[in-house]
């Protein structure tokens, strides 16, 4: 079994409050008139759901933290916002999803009408049945229209597991442009380590060796946005990230890349943002692996999970020096 090195815990901390902080200190501009003219409209849009997504889980796990207070309240503001509906329209290709995460992601006392609407048109267009959906698709819609609260008549968690590439990873195996999907399968089934995902004896160890095998490749790769992904996947797989070679790897890895403001640079080693980027080239490359980070960390250093893995789950990430 492997027991973590010397200091891991500060380090998994510290990476946390900076990630964190330094999502509290932009989030300010992707709320103001600024982001919106100098911003994409669909990575803007996406970027607000994807801080929401954050917010839910940093006022469960840390409600009294001063760094919140910013985000918290951008969210809040957009989620009141009445053009904020038809933004989340104007790309076809990701209108309905982003409808259903609007609904989802609503900060207590934000519903309104809008909510209500959207949420009845996607049921009405059969959005929220399995009508011709991949897999991962069909999993992220029930994940997100469980929390929102609709009815729906989407398949059980058991059965979009057994269907999903996590559950094939045996006979196919995966790959670096794989993570994604991997990692938001765990998340979904866990509620991103808030649940038992629901994994037990075979399924759960190879689910564990999937993610584990992935870490290493990721960090060899200096990947970091996909380095925090595995980092919190392993966590909601009920393995302890800071006792695992490749999770004490994937920390170590981000906490170096951590620049002085806190923001991890971009996506990976290959992807960061140059020396003399504009602010918001510099935004632009930083958020997403900074938000993620903040998200894994947030998660992982909040404590363990309140469901116990299945007894050799644990061992079978745990082989090694660690």
């Amino acid at each position: 079994m492997g027991t973590r090195s010397a200091g891991l815990d500060e380090t998994a901390e510290r990476l946390s409050a900076d990630t964190r902080q330094w999502v509290g200190r932009h989030a300010d501009y992707l709320g103001s008139p600024a982001a919106h003219a100098e911003l994409p409209a669909t990575p803007h849009v996406k970027a607000l759901l994807q801080l929401a997504l954050l917010c839910r889980y940093w006022s469960r796990l840390t409600p009294t933290d001063p760094s919140l207070v910013g985000p918290a309240t951008v969210v809040e503001h957009t989620w009141l916002r009445s053009d904020f509906p038809r933004l989340l329209t104007g790309d076809p290709r990701y209108a309905r999803q982003f409808q259903l995460m609007y609904a989802a992601l609503a900060p207590a006392g934000t519903a309104t009408d809008a909510h209500r609407v959207a949420l009845a048109r996607l049921e009405t267009d059969g959005f929220l049945s399995p009508r011709r959906k991949s897999p991962y698709l069909h999993l992220e819609t029930r994940f997100y229209a469980d929390l929102a609260g609709a009815g729906h008549r989407l398949a059980s968690y058991p059965e979009l597991y057994a269907s999903s590439l996590l559950a094939r990873a045996a006979a196919r195996r995966v790959a670096e442009p794989d993570v994604c999907e991997v990692t938001h399968t765990v998340f979904y089934l866990s509620d991103f380590g808030l649940r038992d995902p629901g994994l037990t004896g075979g399924d759960l160890e190879r689910a564990v060796h999937v993610v584990d095998r992935l870490t290493e490749h990721c960090v060899r790769q200096g990947a970091w946005d996909l380095v925090a992904k595995l980092v919190l996947a392993q966590h909601c797989l009920g393995v302890d990230p800071l006792s695992t070679s490749s999770g004490a790897a994937g920390i170590r890895l981000l906490a170096r890349a951590l620049s002085s403001d806190g923001a991890i640079p971009g996506k990976s080693v290959t992807e960061q943002a140059a020396a003399n980027a504009t602010p918001v080239t510099f935004f632009r490359r930083a958020y997403q692996a900074t938000l993620g980070t903040a998200l894994a960390m947030l998660i992982v250093t909040g404590g363990r999970s309140t469901w116990l893995p299945a007894a050799g789950a644990s061992a079978a990430a745990a082989g090694g020096t660690r």
